[in-house]
């Protein structure tokens, strides 16, 4: 079982090059994402990692043209500079069958810092554990099933249209976005540093 869950590790990468022509049901994708976010772990097991999942014109909202990022993007975008690069980026996204929404639970978090006070000032912090094994647990379960996808943190420029849009708790904090999709070209090549430099061993 260590194996296999390395190789999984492993196989998990960030794909760009997405489009529709996904080969499982939007049921499977479904039940592989609440699965992932279900069994994540989490602080006090607080589950404070929530998900929104967008498939078709619904993830338009957030990439297509006219659609969140974009309108967000403009507005920031110094004077003069080409917003094509942008555009292309944002339509990549667009391309795939879908985008996943992580969010925080925030007034789960305060909940916590009230009724523990003597961690009070961790739980912000475990909140950023929680989201961050959720998004690595939901990415490497799609890569699993043959959906590729990326991390993007167009946040907390997208925040305020994200939860009018789609009428969704304003104590959820959107912690990223997940567009994904089938994959039309691989990963290239990854460097890594010397194992030895990250990982020290005593005794």
């Amino acid at each position: 079982m260590a194996t296999s869950f390395i190789e999984a590790i492993k196989n998990r990468r960030s794909i760009y090059a997405l489009d529709k022509n996904v080969k499982v049901s939007k049921e499977e994708i479904v039940k592989t994402i609440q699965d992932a976010i279900k069994y994540a772990p989490s602080a006090f097991n607080s589950q404070t990692a929530h998900a929104v999942v967008l498939f078709g014109e619904e993830s338009s909202k957030i990439w297509g043209e006219g659609g969140i990022a974009e309108q967000e993007l403009r507005k920031v975008i110094p004077e003069g500079q080409s917003f094509e690069p942008t555009a292309q980026k944002l339509a990549s996204f667009n391309a795939g069958v879908g985008t996943i929404l992580f969010f925080e639970d925030q007034a789960v978090v305060k909940g916590l810092q009230e009724k523990f006070a003597l961690y009070a000032d961790n739980f912000p912090v475990w909140s950023e554990h929680s989201t961050g094994i959720a998004q690595f647990s939901v990415w490497t379960a799609l890569s699993e099933i043959g959906i590729g996808a990326s991390l993007q943190h167009y946040n907390p420029l997208i925040d305020e249209a994200v939860q009018a849009t789609f009428e969704l708790p304003k104590s959820w904090k959107l912690r990223a976005q997940m567009p994904f999709g089938n994959i039309v070209a691989p990963a290239g090549e990854k460097e890594f540093a010397p194992i030895e430099s990250r990982v020290k061993v005593f005794g």
